[in-house]
C-alpha cells in the first residue's frame, strides 16, 4: 500500500479526485433537489462534440469542451423556455446534435485514438500538472461561486416562486448554475470519463439525500461520499489492474445501496 502512494501519478491522482469529488459533490446534491439528472447527462455527452472541436483545432479539448459544454446548457434553457419544445426535448436535440458533430469531426482527424478513449472513459492515471493546476483553480471558481450563492440556489431550488418575489435574480442565478454544472461536467471528465460523469453528479447527492436532515449536512455527505467513492475508487483499480472511472463508479454505487439498505432497515 505504501508503494502505491509513493508514486508520483498516483499522488496527482489522488490530489485531482479528492478536488473535483468536493465539486461534483456540492453540484450533486443540487442536481439531485431539483431533478435535473437528465440535463446533466445531456450535457456530460454534448460535452464530447466540445471535445472534437478541441482536437479538429489543436486547442485544449478542456478549455472547447468547457465553452462548448456552458453554450450546450444555456442552449437547452432558451429552447426550453422560449421554445414550443419541452425541456427533455431540447435535451435530445442538442445531445443528439453534439455527439454527431463529435463524430464528424473526430472522422476528419487522424490522431486521436488514445486521447479520445482517456476523454470517454477517463484517464485519471495521466493526469498532467496542468491540469492539476487547472483542476484547482476551477474548484476555488465552483466552490466559491456555489457558498457565495448559496442561500440564493437553496432558495430557488425550494421554491422558485417564492425566491422571485423575494427579489432574488432567479434567472441570472438559474443560468451562473448550468454554466457551473457544465464547467464541474467536464472538469470531471478525467476522472471517470464523458460516459460516466453524469453518475458522480448524481449518486453522491441521491446518497445524502437518504440522511438528510438540512442542506449542509446533505452537501457534508454528499462531498464525504464522493471522496470516499474516488479515493476507494482509484486503490481498488491499482490493486486489481482495472479501468478508474468505473471503479470509481461502482464503488460510489456500492456505497448508494449499502446506505439504502440501511435506510430500510432504520
Amino acid at each position: 500500500m505504501a508503494e502505491i502512494f509513493s508514486s508520483i501519478f498516483m499522488q496527482k491522482a489522488l490530489l485531482v479526485g479528492i478536488i473535483i469529488s468536493l465539486i461534483s459533490g456540492i453540484v450533486s446534491v443540487f442536481v439531485v433537489l431539483r431533478k435535473m439528472s437528465f440535463i446533466g447527462a445531456g450535457i456530460s455527452h454534448a460535452a464530447f462534440g466540445g471535445v472534437a472541436i478541441g482536437f479538429f483545432t489543436g486547442i485544449n479539448p478542456v478549455i472547447t469542451a468547457i465553452f462548448y459544454s456552458a453554450a450546450t446548457a444555456l442552449g437547452i434553457e432558451i429552447v426550453s423556455r422560449k421554445g414550443k419544445v419541452s425541456e427533455d426535448a431540447s435535451i435530445g436535440i442538442f445531445f443528439a446534435s453534439s455527439m454527431a458533430l463529435g463524430i464528424v469531426l473526430i472522422s476528419l482527424s487522424r490522431e486521436y485514438t488514445v486521447d479520445l478513449y482517456g476523454y470517454l472513459f477517463g484517464n485519471i492515471l495521466a493526469i498532467t500538472a496542468g491540469e492539476v493546476q487547472l483542476s484547482i483553480a476551477v474548484a476555488a471558481i465552483v466552490i466559491g461561486l456555489i457558498l457565495l450563492f448559496l442561500k440564493e440556489i437553496y432558495m430557488i431550488t425550494y421554491n422558485e416562486e417564492i425566491a422571485r418575489v423575494s427579489g432574488i435574480p432567479v434567472r441570472a442565478v438559474n443560468t451562473m448554475f448550468l454554466i457551473i454544472l457544465a464547467v464541474s461536467i467536464v472538469i470531471s471528465m478525467k476522472i471517470v470519463g464523458i460516459v460516466l460523469v453524469s453518475a458522480l453528479l448524481v449518486i453522491p447527492g441521491a446518497t445524502a439525500k437518504l440522511f438528510a436532515k438540512n442542506l449542509n449536512f446533505m452537501i457534508a455527505v454528499s462531498c464525504g461520499v464522493a471522496v470516499l467513492s474516488t479515493v476507494a475508487g482509484l486503490l481498488i483499480s491499482y490493486e486489481l489492474d482495472i479501468a478508474p472511472g468505473g471503479s470509481i463508479v461502482l464503488t460510489s454505487t456500492a456505497i448508494f445501496l449499502t446506505a439504502l439498505l440501511l435506510k430500510r432497515k432504520r
